[in-house]
């Protein structure tokens, strides 16, 4: 089974997946990550060696076939958000392939956020975001507007509602237990 996790920045994709992963005893990829090892870039690099958002689809698409074709089965896999559809939505109807958007509020998401530097190094300045707390929740807004619609085919929504990791993987876990039964 591959398990792949979509959903903005900021929801708990990575984090929710490494755990899951290791509860499954599967392998866990990163999309992100996956740039970074293929390309031998930084995020902020890559991110300006393509700076349109479809071409970067596209890369992701191409890196999503890729793992599938190299690993088939038992992996997880946190889709870093790519904005068309078309590049992900033919992987969604594999058999093998269960698809869970997850999803939160604005506001959940906004408490999680962290910032990176060039090099990728994570870094929090809580000063720094509740000053501009206003544009960040109305980008953060924008983005789950945006994601009901690329994520439309993602039959499985998951709302974290701020539950904790280990919550929400416990149940994740009964959720793809009861679709791999159907």
């Amino acid at each position: 089974m591959v398990i792949m996790l979509f959903g903005i920045t900021n929801v708990g994709k990575t984090v929710t997946g490494e755990k899951l992963a290791e509860k499954l005893n599967y392998s866990f990829f990163d999309v992100d990550e996956e740039i970074k090892k293929r390309f031998q870039t930084t995020l902020e690099k890559f991110m300006q060696d393509h700076p349109f958002s479809y071409e970067r689809g596209q890369i992701k698409g191409k890196i999503l076939r890729d793992l599938l074709k190299e690993y088939r089965d038992n992996i997880v896999i946190a889709v870093s958000p790519i904005y068309y559809a078309r590049h992900f939505n033919s992987l969604l109807d594999l058999e093998q392939v269960i698809a869970i958007e997850l999803q939160d509020s604005e506001e959940h998401i906004f408490e999680r956020m962290v910032f990176s530097d060039e090099n990728d190094n994570i870094y929090k300045d809580d000063a720094y975001k509740e000053e501009h707390k206003d544009y960040y929740i109305k980008d953060i807004h924008e983005d789950i507007v945006y994601a009901r619609r690329i994520f439309k085919k993602i039959e499985n929504k998951y709302f974290i509602n701020n539950r904790s990791v280990d919550q929400v993987v416990d149940e994740l876990m009964a959720i793809i237990h009861n679709i791999s039964i159907e």
